[in-house]
């Protein structure tokens, strides 16, 4: 199915908590990175998009929307190649933005820093970019981050895209999806806690495998 919506908003920017939200307002599934690490077998073919052989009908085939990362990377790419579909670009204070990162996704453990030669690094590769040797560089993070926003604004007609502000809640993105307002309320999801929680309990399980394989 093509897509509806293509969100070009960085990782950090609100994406785990617009994912549920696109899902709640029936434009779902919403694809994010929690998509690929729940289907490893995608790693393959975001790596072979990075390397000039996109296959979005395939990537994409079980879903009506997309948010963060990898797919952020390629946010021109997937726009040009859904040309109907609405462009979602969500954003929050940079600094705020690399504060975020430093203690989540790009986290001094994290896989976002690991080189290598295994699947998952090269995937990690695939989409981090320039960003990938200046992650503790809050001056060119946060310049990284402006000068992308500028990026999108610059590419996409107005009509075509909103740019929403993490913690806006459901007005303006309902009124742009053509959505009525659901009676909840918007999810906030994937917090720093959060994912510092969740890490720490996939590095608990593995420890708990690894000590009864022995």
């Amino acid at each position: 199915m093509p897509l509806k919506v293509v969100g070009s908003g960085l990782g950090r920017t609100g994406t785990k908590s617009m994912q549920t939200a696109l899902n709640m307002l029936g434009v779902g599934p919403c694809h994010h990175m929690v998509e690929v690490f729940a289907h490893p077998e995608s790693m393959q073919w975001w790596i072979d998009a990075s390397e000039g052989r996109p296959n979005w009908d395939l990537i994409f085939k079980d879903y009506q929307s997309m948010v963060d990362y990898p797919g952020a990377a390629f946010w021109k790419q997937i726009a040009d190649y859904y040309p109907d579909a609405k462009v979602l670009h969500t954003v929050r204070d940079p600094d705020k933005w690399f504060d975020s990162t430093q203690a989540t996704i790009f986290a001094p453990q994290g896989g976002a820093r690991q080189d290598g030669e295994s699947v998952r690094e090269r995937f990690f590769d695939s989409f981090m970019g320039p960003m990938r040797a200046h992650l503790d560089d809050r001056t060119f993070m946060t310049d990284h981050f402006r000068k992308h926003t500028e990026a999108v604004k610059a590419a996409i007609t107005p009509e075509r895209l909103l740019v929403y502000e993490v913690g806006e809640g459901w007005g303006r993105l309902c009124k742009f999806l053509g959505v009525p307002v659901p009676d909840a309320p918007y999810p906030s999801e994937n917090s720093t806690a959060d994912f510092q929680a969740r890490v720490r309990s996939q590095a608990e399980a593995a420890a708990k495998g690894a000590a009864a394989a022995h």
